[in-house]
């Protein structure tokens, strides 16, 4: 790479700290020097001096200078890696609805959407297999999935659509309901889980903890549509509030981790004898969301694999799902 570069910020990279943004970007450039960069202004943001902490806004301009002779002759700094012709093709076949405005794929479960510490393959270094054209804009994320949660997840095809669907997401216009299947039964059958969540540090890495005092608050809506004789249960949940690993954590308030969650539920999370995948069933079944061109976009995920190999073997009947006109006001 040579030359200065202007990077727009994507919206999914909003709140975001610059040094983290850059890390994402370049994971090549070492802290120190990115921190020199700063000291000379040579990287700046709408223009202005910034430091590495600085949150960054979607739609900002981040002026990066030519990383392509470091100091001390380490590697160069590079840029994301292309897509490959057969993460492309995948992506393609998840797409469950496209037009003008937006993408809706069927996210699998497994996949990150995006790239954290050791982590090199993931969706958000895969969108530009999503363009259409070559000088088409490249597609953005305006939420997330957990890696292992699979289902519905949104992305805009432009900024303008970014701004509208982020906003949508930002103010809870936006409708989810996930299917999840717990070990146990949560009681009651149906309600509502008010509980504040924090993060917590430790050896699994972070989680989120039930914190009155320090949490952020946060709520779901729940619905058990069927249990296996109480050994499993399907349950309906739809979050009203968007922290990170809400469901998850919300799952172990009721007493009832998410089956094969072992990060949160640990061995609680594992039935024994049970011909069910060691995977996390947790599955983002539909979303409803204001269209940027006008009305309601409503889409459902279908079931994956291990998922529906477990709705088999407990004997659950997806059509017997309830919709969102079913869950709580």
């Amino acid at each position: 790479m040579s030359g200065v570069q202007t990077i727009e910020v994507a919206a999914e990279d909003a709140d975001q700290r610059l040094d983290r943004w850059f890390r994402k970007q370049f994971p090549d450039l070492t802290h120190g020097r990115l921190e020199k960069l700063l000291r000379t202004g040579q990287v700046r943001v709408d223009g202005g001096r910034v430091k590495a902490n600085t949150r960054l806004a979607a739609g900002q301009a981040v002026r990066v200078p030519p990383l392509d002779a470091p100091e001390g002759g380490s590697r160069p700094a590079k840029p994301r890696a292309s897509v490959t012709e057969n993460d492309a093709k995948d992506l393609r076949k998840a797409i469950l609805h496209q037009d003008d405005w937006l993408i809706v794929l069927n996210k699998p479960a497994g996949l990150a959407t995006q790239g954290g510490t050791g982590l090199t393959r993931h969706l958000d270094a895969m969108l530009d297999g999503l363009k259409r054209h070559p000088d088409d804009e490249r597609p953005r994320l305006v939420h997330r999935l957990d890696k292992d949660t699979s289902g519905v997840l949104v992305l805009a095809r432009t900024a303008r659509a970014a701004k509208a669907l982020t906003e949508a997401f930002r103010i809870r216009e936006t409708r989810k309901l996930y299917w999840a299947l717990v070990v146990g039964t949560p009681k009651p059958r149906a309600g509502t889980i008010r509980a504040a969540l924090a993060k917590e540090g430790g050896a699994k890495g972070e989680r989120m903890v039930h914190d009155d005092v320090e949490g952020k608050p946060a709520l779901t809506e729940y619905q058990v549509v069927d249990d296996a004789a109480g050994t499993v249960s399907w349950v309906c949940m739809e979050p009203r509030t968007g922290r990170t690993h809400q469901l998850r954590a919300h799952a172990l308030v009721l007493g009832t981790p998410i089956l094969g969650d072992g990060k949160y539920g640990a061995a609680a999370a594992f039935v024994g004898g049970a011909e069910v995948a060691r995977q996390m069933h947790l599955h983002a079944r539909l979303i409803a969301l204001p269209h940027p061109a006008g009305g309601v976009l409503t889409v459902e995920a279908p079931l994956p694999r291990h998922m529906t190999d477990a709705f088999k073997y407990f004997g659950f009947q997806p059509g017997e799902a309830p919709g969102l006109e079913d869950m709580h006001p």
